[in-house]
């Protein structure tokens, strides 16, 4: 493993939740009124919130336009203390998305992109040692990734020796090109997902023997992967399960690590928390086991409350019983 990051770089995209709280996503052709509904800066803003709110210093490296959506995006930013890697993209505004909330806290979304997406841009952005370099798999989906002037795939893949790269493929995981995919892979030092995009990704159903697939994928001798399985916590395989599931002599390093128990309101931006408190947890010098107990308690707190960007203090998460 490379050493413990001291700053996130978000190469990812920011962009504005409208989210409307339905009693069921609506028929086709048909209508239906929302008991509710918001509007917050989301997407990649809530990995980053996350981890600033653990004490890590962060700096957004996507785009963001010029309208009303980008200055939402930019004021959010400044609020928690995030710096900006790129100046307002004249070409449009910030990109937003629709996400549709059901009783049982699971959402579904529908995104309209924007300046956070437009290609180009990734060879004016300099990493550093000692940076974790969080890479989001929308900005991997063509027309993005694979361009003529390379794209965020191409950048993710070359990125230096000494800087930690965590990937997380999201929904869209089976949009992204192979060539990409197996490229970006193979520089991470960890990768994440979900039980369902761990599924896609290899074929398993078991989120254990996904996460050895996935493992064998990844930087050899350093990776790590962690699979998301929502109530039950995660799965962390740690690179000694590849000589294990090769048949070869060594301590098996796939731990399912549970979470905490607690009533669901809203699953929105679990995930991107889990992961910025993870890394907030590395960065800190916690070992990935440790890390990814607290990044747990940090994604069932955020369930237990309503919108995107609801991830704990670290004070909060200090006192949290788990």
């Amino acid at each position: 493993m490379v050493l413990p990051p001291s700053r996130l770089l978000l190469a990812g995209e920011a962009i504005v939740d409208l989210v409307m709280r339905v009693p069921a996503l609506p028929a086709r052709g048909g209508d239906l009124l929302a008991s509710g509904s918001a509007m917050h800066v989301g997407g990649g803003f809530n990995v980053m919130a996350a981890a600033a709110r653990q004490g890590m210093p962060v700096v957004y490296a996507g785009g963001h336009g010029t309208g009303p959506f980008g200055d939402l995006v930019r004021a959010a930013l400044a609020a928690e203390g995030i710096a900006l890697l790129r100046p307002p993209d004249p070409r449009g505004d910030t990109g937003f998305d629709v996400a549709f909330v059901e009783p049982d806290g699971e959402r579904t979304f529908v995104t309209s992109t924007g300046a956070e997406t437009h290609p180009g841009g990734w060879e004016t952005i300099a990493v550093a040692p000692g940076d974790a370099v969080y890479v989001s798999g929308y900005g991997l989906v063509p027309p993005v990734a694979g361009g003529p002037d390379g794209g965020l795939g191409a950048w993710a893949g070359a990125l230096p020796d000494g800087a930690l790269v965590f990937a997380d493929p999201g929904p869209l995981v089976a949009d992204i090109p192979a060539a990409t995919l197996d490229a970006v892979l193979a520089r991470c030092d960890w990768w994440s997902c979900n039980r369902r995009e761990a599924a896609l990704l290899t074929g398993s159903d078991d989120p254990g023997a996904a996460a050895l697939a996935l493992l064998s994928r990844t930087r050899t001798g350093g990776a790590g992967v962690l699979v998301r399985i929502g109530r039950e916590g995660c799965v962390v395989a740690t690179a000694a399960g590849i000589a294990a599931a090769a048949g070869i002599a060594a301590p098996a390093s796939v731990v399912t690590v549970p979470a905490p128990s607690v009533d669901v309101v809203d699953t929105t931006g679990a995930g991107d928390a889990h992961a910025g408190v993870f890394l907030a947890g590395l960065a800190a010098g916690m070992d990935p086991v440790t890390a990814a107990r607290r990044a747990n308690a940090a994604a069932a707190i955020v369930v237990t409350r309503d919108g995107p960007a609801v991830a704990p203090s670290r004070g909060e998460l200090d006192t949290f019983a788990w």
